[in-house]
């Protein structure tokens, strides 16, 4: 319903983009001013502009739909620099006009200037951001938590989440992922969800992206929790449409992961040769959707030794002080991209205790990455796609 409402908004910005841009062509040759010209621009810019519909709308055939997925996805990326740039100029030059009176302001080469500045800004950060996916960066972490291990000093975990397979993410991304974690040679992986973007029929080749992923070598294997996108379910430029549970639940996620040697932890705990345990706990969005609710951090952990370490695996960094209450030693999260693109990054702390990085809670750690792969708009900008190697050192 939302989205119906924001529809005349989204409609009356782009109008406003555009007015902007044709003027500002125009000023730059004759040839942008011709009828022919600016009802071909419209209709491109039309077509980019609805990719994101046309691509919700349109499921047949399955190549043009993956194509206006693609579109939309990149679109959506570079209208966010195109809009914001065009404000804050749009901006400053109300300013200079009305406040400063400076005469400069209505000379056609300012206009000109100004525009080329901004387009090439604009370029810039589109190209740079969709680049810059898939640099997968390795930030590594090390805690020490004060309990006894026999026969260990010290465990060696990467955190991976929000790989997001589907239209954006897809085999090229794995193979990066991959080759990271093995080359940290891991004790233990733990992946804190969001591994599929809502849509199974997303991923291209998911048998090759399985082969792919049974590849992490880890000496005692690899564990998951679900995340919020870890279902099926309708998604329009964020917006989504309520189904029944049936619908959301897709049994190919798990058997995917099943083949792919990665074990799901729903709502579930696991003793690692008889040293550790590793909790995954169901998502609080997913589980709205399909399991209809989730045990608490004390329920997980009131069955289990907590002489020995506790490992958390919990998709979104929430009830912080509970989890570490309940005896957790190490919480690994995900979520929220860091706010993946300029400038998300700068606001998404507003929202969590936690929205990136590590955070301490009494003995608790917490640490939250930023994820390997992207989610909406094919971008990162000011953020990373990364892996988080952590070294725990126990009190021996």
């Amino acid at each position: 319903m939302a989205a119906l409402f924001l529809a005349p908004l989204y409609i009356l910005i782009n109008a406003y983009v555009v007015r902007w841009m044709i003027r500002w062509m125009g000023a730059c040759h004759r040839l942008f001013q011709t009828m022919a010209f600016r009802a071909s621009f419209i209709g491109v810019y039309i077509i980019l502009a609805t990719a994101l519909l046309t691509g919700f709308l349109i499921k047949k055939p399955a190549n043009l739909h993956r194509i206006l997925k693609h579109t939309g996805n990149y679109f959506l990326g570079t209208f966010i620099y195109i809009l914001l740039v065009i404000a804050v100029v749009d901006f400053g030059r109300l300013i200079l006009k009305y406040i400063f009176h400076a005469p400069f302001i209505g000379h056609r080469s300012t206009f000109v200037i100004t525009g080329l500045i901004c387009t090439i800004l604009i370029i810039s950060l589109s190209v740079y951001g969709i680049l810059h996916v898939t640099h997968v960066k390795t930030t590594p972490y090390e805690i020490n938590v004060e309990k006894t291990v026999d026969g260990m000093d010290s465990l060696k975990i990467v955190l991976l989440a929000d790989t997001h397979f589907g239209y954006s993410m897809g085999t090229a991304q794995a193979k990066r992922i991959v080759k990271k974690i093995n080359a940290e040679n891991p004790d233990v992986v733990c992946i804190a969800g969001d591994i599929f973007d809502n849509e199974y029929d997303a991923i291209s080749k998911p048998d090759k992206l399985k082969e792919i992923l049974k590849g992490i070598k880890s000496k005692y294997g690899v564990y998951a929790c679900w995340g919020n996108h870890d279902l099926n379910e309708p998604i329009l430029a964020g917006f989504t449409f309520n189904g029944t549970e049936d619908n959301y639940n897709d049994p190919r996620m798990e058997e995917f992961l099943t083949d792919a040697g990665i074990h799901l932890l729903d709502d579930e705990s696991v003793l690692i040769d008889n040293k550790f345990y590793i909790v995954g706990r169901r998502d609080a969005s997913r589980c709205e959707k399909v399991e209809g609710s989730r045990a608490t951090p004390a329920q997980l952990t009131e069955s289990l030794d907590q002489r020995k370490p506790i490992i958390f695996i919990d998709h979104q960094p929430k009830e912080l002080d509970e989890t570490a209450a309940a005896g957790v030693d190490l919480d690994l999260c995900g979520h929220t991209h860091d706010g993946q693109i300029f400038p998300g990054n700068l606001i998404i702390h507003l929202f969590w205790e936690n929205s990136c990085g590590y955070l301490r809670k009494g003995n608790m750690h917490n640490i939250v990455t930023s994820g390997a792969g992207i989610w909406g708009p094919n971008m990162r900008v000011g953020t990373n796609s990364e892996i988080c190697p952590i070294t725990v050192h126990f009190n021996n």
